[in-house]
């Protein structure tokens, strides 16, 4: 499997990439007028019917480049179409980007992630959603549970596929993959690919035809990029420095959720606002944090990397990897949430002075060399803020009542007739029968 050239310029156009009429008068009302060069090399692909590997840095419009071949498949026949991905952020992100154009079409799409209402999810289905995009574990969830089938999938595709197989999740997507026909489009796409995974996608995937737009690990052109070495105990100094010089919205990774609620209320503590995304946050806090990063009511948002797939936000400034990653992979992406679309973009890395074995894993992946900056003259040290550890709702980040609650605690609707209100909601069936997923 051999990668395809990576065309496209400001003068390509959606015209002459196979793409229907209605569509195309979509995308003009949405101002869609040049595609990115991972979409101009995908889309005539997968409208084809091919299976397709995308490989492009993130924020360079892969959720396009599958979803207009899938939404125009589906508008011309009877399937439905399946999009796995790994995190829920990025879950509700693919869905808000496709439904611009396949509510217009007259088309439905559905989430399916964990924190959601099981009964709020099965009401879903019977609006007979032509689309679902799911974590694998709530879609296995849906599928031991018997609400749905997945007989009628035309098209499944697997976004940011190296992340779900970092994460773990490749045995519960190998469950899902042999829930569905074998007779299928399959699309991959993410911003980098291991050995490991091209192995693993190939398995399940007919003559798959990689298109590379850049190579594995490539970073958007126009982010700008330094390190500082700086000891552990001056980060939270460096970090008051930074955001003194900035003025625009921040992203700060942290590695750990416990770092980020420590982080955030230092943020906090320098009279800034401030939020937090981790694992530890609930579903509905979690929208509220990025809901206010991206209107404008927090300038800081703190996340761990949860958030390093997830974030589509427009116009921010400057990511902070307050803590470099774990996997070195992960710096792509989280750079990544800058100089998105176009824009321009800057990423500060804080690296401490035994870390620069690190420095070097982050150099070679990107193939280039990130300089060095002299450490700033610091600020006076704060005094020690209060930590609990906890995860109790914060002024700041109140969960919105009802939400995605599931209603007098159950996840599955309404009961079943001849069921005792005692039974546990795992014991609960659904009133139908399984969901096929289909017309």
């Amino acid at each position: 499997m051999t990668p395809t050239p990576t065309p496209a310029t400001p003068e390509h156009t959606f015209n002459g990439l196979g793409i229907s009429p209605n569509i195309l008068d979509i995308l003009g009302k949405l101002n869609f007028t040049t595609p990115t060069p991972i979409q101009y090399r995908a889309i005539p692909e997968g409208v084809a019917g091919k299976d397709v590997v995308g490989v492009a840095q993130t924020g360079t419009g892969k959720t396009l480049a599958f979803g207009i071949p899938l939404l125009q498949r589906l508008a011309a026949g009877e399937g439905r179409g399946l999009i796995l991905v790994p995190t829920r952020e990025l879950a509700l992100q693919v869905e808000e980007t496709l439904s611009k154009v396949a509510r217009p079409l007259g088309m439905r799409t559905t989430v399916f992630i964990g924190g959601a209402s099981m009964g709020m999810q099965i009401s879903s289905l019977r609006r007979d959603p032509h689309v679902i995009i799911a974590t694998p574990g709530r879609l296995l969830d849906h599928l031991a549970q018997k609400t749905l089938k997945l007989d009628m999938v035309e098209v499944l595709i697997l976004d940011e596929a190296d992340r779900m197989l970092d994460m773990g999740f490749w045995p519960q997507v190998k469950k899902i993959i042999a829930a569905a026909p074998s007779k299928r489009q399959t699309m991959l796409f993410s911003a980098t690919l291991s050995k490991e995974i091209m192995q693993l996608a190939t398995q399940h995937m007919k003559l798959p035809l990689r298109i590379e737009v850049a190579p594995a690990g490539t970073t958007v052109a126009k982010v700008t990029q330094e390190f500082f070495i700086v000891r552990k105990e001056d980060k939270g100094r460096l970090l008051e420095k930074i955001l003194g010089d900035y003025a625009g919205s921040t992203l700060v990774f942290s590695r750990t959720k416990h770092g980020a609620k420590r982080i955030m209320r230092t943020v906090a503590s320098m009279g800034h606002t401030a939020a937090e995304i981790h694992g530890n946050r609930s579903l509905s806090q979690r929208r509220e944090a990025l809901d206010g990063f991206k209107n404008g009511k927090y300038r800081v948002l703190v996340a761990t990397d949860i958030a390093s797939r997830g974030i589509d936000v427009k116009g921010i400034e400057l990511v902070i990897n307050y803590d470099l990653p774990m996997d070195t992979s992960d710096y792509v992406h989280r750079i990544g949430r800058t100089a998105r679309a176009g824009a321009e973009g800057h990423a500060i890395s804080f690296a401490e002075p035994h870390q620069k074995r690190e420095i070097r894993d982050i150099e070679h992946l990107i193939r280039k060399t990130v300089p060095i900056s002299v450490l700033p003259a610091l600020p006076p040290a704060r005094a020690a803020q209060p930590y609990v550890d906890d995860d109790r709702p914060r002024r700041f980040s109140r969960p919105q009542p009802g939400g995605f609650t599931p209603r007098g605690g159950s996840g599955f609707g309404s009961r079943p007739r001849g069921t005792s209100s005692s039974r546990s909601s795992s014991s609960r069936a659904p009133s139908r029968g399984p969901r096929r997923f289909s017309r």
